[in-house]
């Protein structure tokens, strides 16, 4: 099965559902995988060009449930066939770094996102951590690397160099803010383009940012560059303040972003 296995990082990535919004939260929140493949269609005609996705179980909780995951991305495959397509690890406090691990190996998805601290949570990457990013780079799995503090990054330069990843093919997510309440505040996208000049790195970059401060983080971030993720797992709100109807109607106001910077 073929799958979009970019070299550069699209422009938009969607995040439609996360790991902890509900339809309680709001009915556009896609929790089925029928569900998930309507808001990826949706959201690539809107202007998405990669989307990030998690899969829930019956109770709505999310889960790293490898038979779902490759029934997801089969459906998908069919449906956005040009729409690169990434998974998570998230841990959520319910899985260990051998649980996402073995996801990984199973699954062998065509984009994975991997948080650093959950992975690696000592910050010292072992012979197995090794081992999962060189045979996911090798089998042409698109890694995407969810630094939260731009400390994080000292460990993803342990990876490229213990891993011999090569240094033009690295993608990076920045997270400003927090989900749990952390401001979204975006002088820290600075910092943590610092931390990468200090390291002597210069990654593909995107950001994900959290409720009513995310939309002038995304304006930060492309004016500087940078690349954004966007929908209903990091905010519901659209620019002015109201609640979005749909994530293709957050993909459609970060699109106005890069709009801007050509004019």
């Amino acid at each position: 099965m073929a799958f979009s296995k970019p070299r550069i990082l699209p422009q938009i990535m969607v995040a439609p559902n996360g790991a902890r919004r509900t339809i309680a939260d709001h009915p556009a929140i896609p929790i089925t995988i029928e569900q998930i493949v309507t808001t990826a269609a949706s959201c690539y005609e809107a202007g998405a060009g990669a989307m990030h996705f998690h899969v829930r179980d019956n109770e709505q909780q999310h889960v790293l449930d490898a038979g779902l995951y490759i029934e997801a991305l089969a459906e998908l495959a069919i449906a956005v066939p040009e729409m690169h397509l990434q998974i998570t690890t998230e841990s959520v406090g319910r899985y260990s770094p051998q649980d996402m691990r073995a996801l990984a190996y199973e699954v062998m998805p065509p984009g994975i996102s991997i948080g650093i601290i959950e992975m690696i949570p000592d910050g010292q990457p072992t012979s197995d951590d090794i081992k999962l990013y060189k045979t996911l780079y090798e089998a042409g799995t698109r890694i995407q690397h969810i630094c939260y503090f731009p400390d994080h990054l000292d460990i993803v330069r342990q990876i490229i160099d213990e891993a011999d990843l090569p240094e033009d093919d690295i993608w990076c997510l920045f997270t400003i803010g927090h989900y749990s309440g952390r401001v979204s505040k975006p002088e820290l996208i600075e910092h943590f383009l610092e931390k990468l000049k200090s390291l002597k790195m210069s990654p593909e970059w995107s950001i994900c940012a959290f409720a009513e401060q995310e939309q002038i983080c995304l304006q930060k971030a492309v004016s500087l560059g940078g690349k954004v993720r966007v929908g209903f797992e990091n905010s519901l709100f659209m620019p002015n303040g109201t609640i979005a109807e749909n994530n293709a109607e957050r993909v459609t106001a970060a699109r106005t972003l890069f709009e801007r910077e050509i004019q």
